[in-house]
Parts: structure tokens; C-alpha cells; sequence
């Protein structure tokens, strides 16, 4: 039995936070809203992110942030993408040297380009830094249906902790020494989720879902290899699995903005209908400056942010895509001569 600390009560934050305790671990969960440690410490419920979800009476809620990290075995960072460098500061004085910090948020910071894990290393370097990511809603991971996971770290005895910690009979975790492709891949999704949700709240079909899915992956894909991240890892669970949940799920939130947004919302209306922090907002000026940074072609990242930062309406865009220069899907691949 170890202890650990769930640094974010949201709805990710709070299923991570039962599937410890479910595995027999003493776990805090720290937030700084008092009205939501106060719900969770009466409820045992996040009435308002994951209603229906009981929660293990043996779960400690918590407002004092230096209670929730001082002596623990692993740190879960569960807050939204755009706070972890906020509340990295925060934490920085009160974590040890070596203290592990687990981030399971996705997304890249939009001026600094940087991934989640570099920013904590980069805010807290006293800091053992790894991640957890993959195709999972917390929906369902808190109605313990079948998921699996990847821990992903620079060595791989930490990753293997991270798995042990978290394995179960309902959640099954994979390690990988991938952590720039493991963010890439969970935060560039986002982006081409938003752009399936359009396409839904344009009226278009399967055809539409299952273009965007594949060239998104490649988009992705392209860019990750560019900067050094592993193809396989764009191939496997945090890559096209993690797309394929995120652009089809009814859970999904950023498949749900991007309904709103192809349905005439602006990008602001649609986060306030959902109510939640849609992270491939936030990440899609990040995707554009990196794919002119590494001269990467990623032209459904380019309209995704036409139509989120400058007015254009969802349709027009689907029509250029659609009018592109024709190209070969495979330009690595020969023909025969002729």
C-alpha cells in the first residue's frame, strides 16, 4: 500500500482517484475550490463532472496543497492543460527531490510550444517527471468498463511503478519510453476532434469522420516523427487510439465544441454550452506554430484555426479540404516503371 496524491479534482482527476483507491492505496485528492472538496468530502460524488460515480470513503479531499504533496509516493497533476504551469509553481516549493509527478492532462502551452511534462520539469526540477495517457474517458474508467493506458517515462522501472500503481482488472496499462510522442499524440488529437465535431454539427457522415480520422493521424504523425517522437507510438494506443475515442465519443468534449462551433457557434459559446475546459482549443495555435516551425504540411490543423481565430465558416473549410492539389496518399511508397 503506498500514498498518493491526485493533484486536480476534475472528472479525470476524481475517476484516477477511485481506481487508486481501488487498488488498496491510501489517496488524497487536493483542489482549490472549497465548494468542490466540500461536495466530494459529503457526497462522495463529483455531482456536477461524474455524477453517478461513488466514491471510496477512504479518500481524503483536501484544500491544503502542501498536506496533499509532502510525503507521498506519486503526485497524479490532473489539472487542465492551460493551468499546469500555474499550478506547477504552486506545488514547486512543497515537492521533494526525486518525488514523483505523474501528468495525465493533454495539451501543449500555445507560446513557449512546450508539452506538459517539460513544463514541470521545467517549473518543479527537483522532479521525477512521467506521464499517463490514452484512449479513456472518465465516464467510463469510473464505471470500471475496460480501458487501457500507457505510462509513458525516461526510465522504465518509473513507468513500471506507474503501471503497477494503476493496473487492475478493469484498466490495463502499457509503458513506453515515448513521452514526447505519448503528448504529442494526446494533445494534437484534440485539435482533430474539434474538426470531427464540425463535420457532425455540419451534417456530414461516416465517409467525412473516417477522412478525418486517417489524415489527422498522419498530420499528427508527420509532425511527432519531425520532432522526435517514435512512429509506433502514433500507430499504437496514445496515437490513432486516443484520435479514433476522441473524435467519435459522445463524452468527448472537444467532438462536442467543434458540433457547436460547425453548427455556427463562436469557439467561446461553444465552452461555455459544454462547460469544461476544451483543451484542443488551447492547443490548435500550438499545432499551427509547430507545423511551420518544422515545415510540416497540416492542412486540417490550418483551417481548424481559420475557423476558431479568424471567422471562417465551418463549411468553406471542409470545401478547401476537399479542393486541395491532388497528391498520392503514400509518397514513400514506388511504382512500377512504366
Amino acid at each position: 500500500m503506498a500514498d498518493y496524491s491526485v493533484i486536480g479534482a476534475g472528472s479525470w482527476g476524481t475517476a484516477l482517484a477511485r481506481t487508486l483507491a481501488r487498488n488498496g492505496h491510501n489517496v488524497t485528492v487536493w483542489s482549490i475550490m472549497e465548494d468542490e472538496i466540500k461536495m466530494l468530502s459529503e457526497k462522495r460524488e463529483h455531482e456536477l463532472k461524474l455524477p453517478g460515480v461513488k466514491l471510496p470513503e477512504s479518500i481524503v479531499f483536501t484544500t491544503d496543497l502542501e498536506m496533499a504533496i509532502k510525503g507521498k509516493d506519486m503526485l497524479v497533476l490532473a489539472v487542465p492543460s492551460p493551468f499546469t504551469r500555474s499550478t506547477s509553481k504552486s506545488m514547486a516549493s512543497f515537492v521533494e527531490q526525486g518525488q514523483l509527478i505523474v501528468n495525465v492532462a493533454k495539451g501543449i502551452e500555445d507560446v513557449t510550444y512546450m508539452t506538459l511534462t517539460d513544463i514541470i520539469e521545467q517549473e518543479i526540477p527537483q522532479a521525477t517527471v512521467a506521464v499517463l495517457s490514452g484512449p479513456s474517458h472518465a465516464e467510463e474508467v469510473g464505471k470500471d468498463m475496460p480501458t487501457t493506458l500507457v505510462a509513458g517515462a525516461k526510465k522504465k522501472a518509473t513507468a513500471e511503478y506507474i503501471q503497477n500503481a494503476f493496473m487492475s482488472d478493469v484498466l490495463r496499462v502499457y509503458t513506453s519510453p515515448d513521452m514526447l510522442g505519448i503528448e504529442l499524440g494526446g494533445a494534437l488529437k484534440n485539435v482533430v476532434a474539434l474538426a470531427a465535431g464540425m463535420a457532425d454539427g455540419l451534417g456530414c457522415g461516416d465517409n467525412t469522420k473516417a477522412a478525418l480520422i486517417t489524415r489527422g493521424i498522419a498530420e499528427i504523425a508527420r509532425l511527432g516523427v519531425a520532432m522526435g517522437g517514435k512512429i509506433e507510438t502514433f500507430t499504437g494506443l496514445t496515437g490513432i487510439g486516443d484520435l479514433i475515442v476522441t473524435c467519435s465519443s459522445k463524452h468527448s468534449r472537444n467532438r462536442k465544441a467543434g458540433q457547436l462551433i460547425g453548427q455556427g457557434y463562436t469557439y467561446e459559446e461553444a465552452m461555455k454550452e459544454v462547460k469544461m475546459i476544451v483543451e484542443g482549443v488551447y492547443s490548435a495555435k500550438a499545432a499551427y506554430g509547430l507545423g511551420k516551425k518544422y515545415n510540416i504540411s497540416m492542412p486540417i490543423v490550418e483551417e481548424v484555426n481559420e475557423i476558431l481565430f479568424q471567422g471562417k465558416a465551418a463549411s468553406e473549410a471542409v470545401k478547401d479540404l476537399m479542393f486541395r492539389d491532388k497528391r498520392s496518399e503514400a509518397s514513400t511508397l514506388e511504382w512500377e516503371e512504366d
